[in-house]
């Protein structure tokens, strides 16, 4: 089979408070410093706005308005654009949804609600939990992306559907982020999968200090690439082969658990 390639681009920024179009400024400088082709480009979580607990002080519209940039950018760029936002709801029992949306260059969109809401910060209270996976196929690669505290729970992300690469968008803060390092390792390892994680970096309006820590794990959990509290974008590219070779000679997920989720 012939091998295939996907370059990634994993944002690393410093995002400000509840602030979309200085976010958005901010992120575009950053990706127009790259001159080279991109096939994927990834945004932390809520990338619009940090990771708020009051969405309401968020223009709903600006909801709108950040998707609408991230088609552009798709469209521009020619890649695939992953990231979440605060997406305000019309039924559920929160108002808001911690939403990812995956935006291909010819403007079409599929979304994932963030399944584990973080109930150590009131997430559960202010926003509704997903019920679904979502796998995003894209230039022969079939991608699963999660977010944040999904990384803590390996039966979410089991690698059922033969993906090939496993992606985390977080605003990870500073005390735990030893956990947030080793899980996306063993989430590699676990999945004979590529396993990304995007974390952003700075201080946010509550305190909180994210140090970044953004990186790629090969299938065998090998770091491919990391970065520490700089604000980044790390390109790297993944493989088809890599994982067609692994999982040919170790067979790991033909012992995998058969289950279902309740």
């Amino acid at each position: 089979m012939e091998n295939q390639k996907l370059r990634l681009a994993l944002v690393q920024s410093d995002l400000q408070w509840e602030n979309p179009a200085l976010n958005q400024r901010r992120i575009q400088s950053q990706i127009s410093l790259l001159q080279q082709p991109l096939d994927l480009i990834v945004l932390p979580e809520m990338f619009s706005t940090g990771f708020t607990m009051t969405p309401d002080h968020v223009p709903k519209e600006s909801a709108t308005n950040s998707l609408n940039w991230m088609k552009e950018l798709a469209a521009e760029r020619g890649a695939l654009v992953i990231g979440s936002l605060v997406w305000p709801l019309e039924d559920g029992p929160a108002k808001y949804s911690n939403r990812l949306f995956a935006v291909w260059p010819d403007g079409r969109s599929a979304h994932y609600d963030k399944r584990h809401c973080f109930n150590l910060a009131g997430e559960d209270k202010v926003y509704t939990a997903g019920e679904r996976r979502l796998i995003v196929e894209w230039k022969g690669f079939r991608i699963c992306p999660l977010i944040c505290y999904d990384l803590r729970f390996p039966v979410w992300a089991r690698n059922t559907e033969d993906y090939d690469l496993l992606l985390y968008i977080a605003n990870w803060p500073a005390p735990r982020i030893n956990a947030w390092d080793a899980l996306l390792k063993a989430r590699a390892i676990e999945n004979m999968a590529y396993c990304a994680g995007v974390n952003r970096v700075g201080k946010d309006e509550e305190g909180h200090v994210y140090p970044g820590h953004s990186a790629l794990y090969d299938p065998l959990g090998k770091k491919v690439v990391f970065s520490k509290d700089a604000e980044e974008v790390l390109l790297v590219e993944i493989q088809s082969e890599v994982i067609e070779k692994n999982r040919n000679k170790l067979r790991f997920l033909e012992d995998r658990d058969a289950f279902e989720l309740l």
